[in-house]
């Protein structure tokens, strides 16, 4: 069997939010694309990976106003990212390690796509049906 590649299963051309904006925005970012993850930057560079339930967690904190705070005050720090070149199994074993939902594939410090959790299910979904049927054997004798 052959290694696929992050970059045969990501979504490619990620949208992206700035570190500054808010809440509120990011929400309705995500709603509109119909995704759960955002790459932040700031000053041209990757800064943190943003995710619909970071976004509820600070949300549900006292005091808290979706249009006030920040992406910055939500996202998570240093993402995991892997190149589109990665090899898939390395990929998900380490967001499966770390618990991540999703993975920003860059190429030459850009986002070219995010891999998320629903991505490599498609990803399992595809090589599953490609793998050859292994006869079942009876355990009884």
């Amino acid at each position: 069997m052959r290694n696929p590649t992050v970059g045969e299963f990501m979504t490619p051309a990620p949208l992206v939010i700035g570190a500054d904006r808010t809440l509120a925005e990011a929400h309705q970012m995500m709603r509109q694309a119909r995704i759960r993850h955002l790459p932040v930057f700031a000053r041209g560079r990757l800064v943190g990976m943003v995710s619909q339930s970071d976004l509820h967690l600070v949300e549900t904190l006292k005091d808290v106003d979706p249009g006030e705070v920040t992406v910055r005050e939500a996202m998570v720090r240093r993402p995991y990212t892997a190149r589109s070149s990665a090899r898939l199994a390395t990929v998900a074993r380490a967001m499966a390690r770390k618990r991540l939902g999703a993975t920003v594939v860059t190429e030459r410090g850009r986002p070219v796509g995010v891999f998320t959790s629903v991505d490599a299910l498609r990803a399992l979904a595809s090589l599953a049906s490609r793998a050859p049927r292994v006869a079942r054997t009876s355990l009884r004798r």
